[in-house]
């Protein structure tokens, strides 16, 4: 009787441990859906901002950070393929402009270099030794997540091909670039870019698919404008 007892105590407290890992599970699903669509509406929210207050290139005027040899060496800190990426809700941020690449169905919205918004874990963010795209010959450098969650923005980028086009609108203006290099770079918060000084440059960094230790750097340089 009292090994019967015991059985009996054993599968009682096996189906509680599993009705616990059962419940901590749908908490966890629950949790991540839940923050995935408040990112969406965030985006959402931010892209009618955006629209119903585009900026006039005759009335707004942007500052343009300095350019030096840094630009060589652009730091990053982006995320392993592996990780998963809960994105996290944030208070309004005012897009300048956005990003659209229609073969891989991405169009995304960034902010001012000054911005606190200005950050991977939030946006699509530019990099510190940028131009903006209406600098002649200038570079303008955008990174952000791959993996998973809504806030992976470059999740596809490993998609694309020489020859595909970005298109990156920026006070009212569509500036199209042509992809004309994609190499791999070891992940060590260093980026060396590798292009031509005379033409006008889109600089696309995210992590390398199916490769937590190297990133990958795509080069486009201005076709129209």
């Amino acid at each position: 009787m009292q090994q019967r007892k015991n059985i009996l105590n054993k599968k009682s407290h096996s189906l509680a441990f599993g009705f616990f890992l059962l419940l901590l599970g749908f908490y966890l699903f629950s949790y991540s859906y839940i923050e995935n669509k408040r990112q969406e509406i965030f985006d959402n929210m931010n892209f009618k901002l955006y629209n119903q207050k585009k900026p006039s290139s005759e009335t707004e005027e942007i500052q343009i950070p300095e350019i030096s040899s840094v630009e060589q060496e652009s730091n990053t800190s982006l995320e392993s393929e592996t990780d998963v990426i809960i994105p996290q809700y944030r208070d309004n941020a005012n897009y300048i402009g956005t990003i659209t690449i229609p073969k891989i169905n991405l169009k995304a919205g960034f902010v001012s270099m000054e911005s606190k918004e200005n950050n991977v874990d939030k946006h699509v963010a530019i990099m510190p030794t940028s131009t903006y795209p209406d600098v002649v010959n200038g570079n303008f450098i955008l990174a952000a997540h791959s993996g998973r969650g809504k806030i992976a923005y470059f999740n596809n980028l490993y998609q694309l091909v020489n020859g595909d086009t970005v298109t990156i609108e920026y006070r009212g203006k569509n500036y199209t670039y042509q992809i004309v290099n994609i190499y791999q770079e070891p992940k060590n918060g260093k980026v060396a870019i590798y292009r031509n000084y005379n033409k006008t440059t889109l600089t696309l960094i995210t992590c390398t698919n199916n490769n937590s230790k190297t990133q990958t750097i795509y080069i486009s340089e201005l076709i129209s404008a």
